[in-house]
């Protein structure tokens, strides 16, 4: 039986002739099926796979039941349009193209910046009305300006190369962007965003859309800015709060602003910033062009032919490189590795240099690769645009010019298994360790210097202090009276008397009076919160 392939978007015709060349391959492109849920599920049902671009949902209803279909290859890089987990739970590989749109993205961002710097739409509208507004028109050369680029991925790289050809000034924000990397691609880097704002005369976002980027550019965010910059748009929608935006373009805060992507799309007609005169706008044009059409076509035609006619799975968004029995061999490891890297993300550590992860015991002589790509995956999962998931996390890591190593010892020391990541940044170096427990459990047994035994899951309050009688039960009097239960707590010290530190796990999550006033004790150094998923829960991925 010939591997029958559905086409149910517009894609690029060199793409579609690529999988007709091959042998035992049977191409069906069906593009009324987009929005026809029984239809499509029933073209699904004699499928072996499914390419689409933005315009299919694949949806969990869509997905229900489909026992033939075993791959969707999205021809772009968002797989916003697709349930990636329900795929997951039916066992369907979800693919993407990361890399076919970067250049025609990066392009359009300059053109925009352009546009803006030189007043070109209206200058245009203009002229075609019968004026000649060379007065009121005046722009500024890019020459000597500063941009800010927040997300260093693939297209924010490029963006910055093309900035450099203009001889700009760069300036960087990444949480996963080296200083060697920066200094590589010739730009300056931040490690806080606060750090950014105030500095740049143009600023282009290239970040993921993720609850902590939602409304990214805000009316704090904005006031943060130099008067006059201008504001760049071809990520994602919800990364501006249009109404700000607008509120600051109309004080004359912000010069003006270009947009190519809004939340939801189209805009309504009533959006604040579509008919705003300073504003620029697309209707999302950033991948629009005919060479990222035929090359995210070509793509996604090859990861099918590489996946049925060859069993190779490339820029999976949901399965690891590995077969089951090796999975759930390793799968308590995985996890563990995994929330070591939650941890890290979420502590303040300024600019990311390298990580070191060391294995001891008996884990040392397991597939140490797949569980260093498991810290990974947790180390950027909430940072980075689409899953990310043993495939991907090394090289993504790579792209930005950190450098992850390992180290064995089957000595098993203290614990039968360990697994200690180390972090270095600019400032410090993080230390967190874990171990197992049983055949379900997740211990942190180190954090800096400290020895301690604290459950690896759910809400944790970390705390350094001075090791003083009384301030343990003063952080569970203030917690107490906002309602916080905690669940279990653990100390490690050094020496008694001198400094020490407390994990709490919390039934839930304090607000920020509660911190704040946790903070103020005065044997209280820091405090952070730190989010880890609940116990038992993991990603798609490991749910294979």
């Amino acid at each position: 039986m010939p591997h029958r392939v559905l086409v149910t978007d517009k894609v690029s015709e060199e793409g579609l002739a690529l999988l007709k060349a091959e042998p035992d391959f049977e191409v069906i492109v069906r593009t009324d099926l987009a929005k026809d849920v029984p239809g499509l599920r029933a073209a699904l049902a004699e499928s072996d796979a499914l390419i689409v671009r933005s315009g299919t949902q694949v949806t969990a209803e869509v997905l229900q039941g489909q026992t033939r279909l075993r791959a969707i290859a999205r021809a772009g890089v968002g797989v916003d349009n697709i349930d990636v987990p329900a795929a997951t739970a039916n066992g369907i590989v979800v693919m993407n193209t990361p890399g076919g749109n970067t250049v025609s993205t990066a392009e359009h961002t300059m053109a925009l910046m352009l546009a803006l710097a030189r007043n070109v739409p209206q200058a245009d509208a203009s002229l075609k009305a019968g004026r000649w507004d060379r007065n009121t028109l005046t722009g500024r050369q890019l020459e000597g300006k500063t941009l800010g680029i927040v997300g260093m991925g693939r297209v924010g790289q490029a963006v910055a190369r093309r900035a450099l050809g203009f001889e700009m000034r760069v300036i960087g924000f990444d949480p996963f962007l080296s200083a060697e990397r920066a200094t590589e691609l010739g730009i300056e880097s931040v490690p806080h965003l606060h750090q950014l704002w105030g500095q740049c005369d143009y600023i282009t976002l290239h970040t993921p859309l993720t609850e902590d980027t939602k409304n990214l550019i805000s009316a704090e965010t904005l006031a943060q800015m130099r008067p006059g910059v201008r504001i760049i748009n071809c990520a994602r929608g919800g990364l501006i709060d249009p109404a700000a935006l607008r509120e600051a373009i109309d004080s004359g805060h912000v010069a003006g602003a270009a947009i190519d992507v809004f939340e939801p799309e189209p805009p309504p007609a009533d959006h604040p910033l579509v008919n705003h005169p300073k504003v620029i706008v697309t209707p999302h044009l950033g991948a629009s062009t005919e060479e990222a059409q035929v090359a995210v076509a070509e793509e996604a035609a090859r990861l099918l032919v590489d996946f049925l006619a060859r069993g190779q799975v490339r820029f999976a968004v949901n399965m690891p490189t590995l077969n089951r029995a090796e999975l759930d061999d390793l799968r308590q490891y995985l996890d563990l590795a995994r929330r070591l890297g939650m941890l890290h993300a979420q502590m303040d550590r300024g600019i990311i240099k390298s990580a070191t992860l060391r294995y001891r015991g008996e884990v040392a002589g397991k597939n140490t690769r797949l569980i260093t790509a498991a810290f990974a995956a947790g180390w950027m999962e909430t940072a980075l645009q689409g899953q990310v998931n043993l495939v991907n996390a090394e090289a993504r890591l790579k792209e930005r010019g950190i450098t992850l190593t390992e180290e064995k010892s089957t000595d098993p020391g203290d614990f039968s298994s360990m697994i200690q990541a180390e972090v270095e940044t600019d400032r410090k170096a993080y230390i967190a360790a874990g171990t197992t427990f049983g055949r379900e459990f997740l211990r942190l047994v180190r954090l800096g210097p400290y020895r301690l035994d604290a459950h690896l899951d759910g809400t944790l309050l970390v705390f350094t202090h001075n090791d003083r009688p009384g301030l343990i039960g003063a952080l569970g009097t203030e917690l107490g009276r906002r309602g916080v239960n905690i669940a279990q707590m653990n100390v490690g010290r050094e020496a008694p008397g001198g400094e020490a530190i407390g994990v709490v796990n919390l039934d839930s999550i304090p607000d920020e009076d509660a911190l704040k006033a946790v903070s103020a004790h005065p044997d209280i150094l820091s405090v952070s919160l730190i989010r880890l998923p609940s116990h038992g829960e993991q990603p798609s991925w490991l749910q294979l």
